[in-house]
């Protein structure tokens, strides 16, 4: 342990210059007496530091001595605070542990990186917890959505919804990026509301000019648990089994590929089978799960049985209204 406070220590000195044993005793969580005693350890290893008495004082390294413990460029900084969210560690038990330890490695950063490092913790999360779906390939470059969220600029988006398949365009005030489980979502405000965007969703993206306008004191990390919780706290979706017919299959998985249990199964290119496909697609609730009559015979649910006899009885519905009205 002393080892290790001795490093930090040093670091502290190196990153602030000089500091009142007072502040360093604080810091490390020690006596000033014990503070001192490192002073002397450190100077007997041969480094210059020395303390300085007087309500002006405090403990310094001699100017222009640098240890190459902190040579961090600007992307390793960067890296070292694009954390898991806090969900993660406090579910091992490490959520007061990972806020002091951010804090003594932020000390450690070179002070023209400190700025990159703390936008980075607070503008890039990872939530490693899934949610139904698999991510699918990107169409938008990552790089120009880092571009608007590094850049305090508005962006431009074409969005293809999962819910109903629509093509909508917003202008966005972007927070920043989450990955959840190797799918990255974009979250930002739309007229200032908070929403949540999957990038593999996403048909194009443009970073413009305008000046991003969030709402002042509201930090990704809050908006992010927010609309979280909400996906959560959705019901238990309804498992749906379906055979779908090879003409129908590609339309079928552009629409549900996000509602998909599991991935489709892969076949090889030159594959010329004719049978039907059995896939297992998830729904928020049998009410939604309707929306399959829209493919007509091209796919027949299978599973469960209470979604076919509400199949059956909506078929029979649209059956009646059009016979009525041909009588008519």
């Amino acid at each position: 342990m002393k080892s290790d406070r001795l490093l930090s220590l040093l670091l502290l000195l190196q990153t602030h210059g000089q500091v009142p044993a007072t502040d360093l005793a604080e810091r490390l969580e020690v006596s000033v007496r014990t503070i001192f005693r490192d002073v002397e350890a450190l100077s007997a290893a041969g480094v210059p530091v020395y303390a300085e008495r007087g309500c002006n004082g405090g403990i310094a390294l001699l100017p222009g001595y640098r240890t190459d413990v902190t040579g961090l460029t600007a992307d390793e900084a960067r890296a070292l605070f694009v954390l898991v969210t806090d969900r993660a560690h406090a579910d091992l038990g490490l959520g007061q542990a990972i806020g002091s330890a951010l804090r003594k490695v932020m000390a450690a950063v070179p002070a023209p990186f400190r700025g990159d490092a703390d936008l980075a913790s607070r503008r890039i999360l990872i939530d490693p917890v899934r949610w139904r779906g698999s991510p699918q390939e990107l169409t938008v470059d990552l790089g120009v959505l880092q571009a608007a969220v590094f850049n305090d600029r508005r962006l431009r988006l074409r969005y293809r919804h999962g819910r109903d398949a629509e093509v909508r365009s917003y202008t966005l005030d972007p927070y920043g990026l989450v990955s959840k489980a190797g799918i990255w979502y974009l979250i930002a405000d739309h007229r200032g509301k908070p929403m949540m965007f999957r990038v593999d969703r996403m048909l194009s993206a443009t970073v413009t000019k305008d000046p991003v306008q969030r709402r002042s004191g509201v930090e990704l990390a809050e908006l992010w648990e927010n609309l979280r919780h909400g996906v959560d706290n959705v019901p238990t979706p309804v498992s749906v089994t379906v055979k779908v017919q090879r003409p129908m299959l590609a339309k079928f998985l552009a629409l549900h590929s996000a509602d998909l249990a599991v991935p489709p199964p892969q076949e090889p290119a030159d594959a010329e089978s004719t049978d039907p496909v059995q896939l297992e697609v998830r729904f928020r609730s049998l009410g939604s799960a309707e929306q399959l009559l829209l493919f007509g015979p091209a796919v027949e649910v299978l599973e469960p049985a209470e979604l076919r006899g509400v199949l059956v009885r909506r078929a029979q519905e649209t059956i009646a209204l059009y016979e009525g009205a041909r009588a008519g």
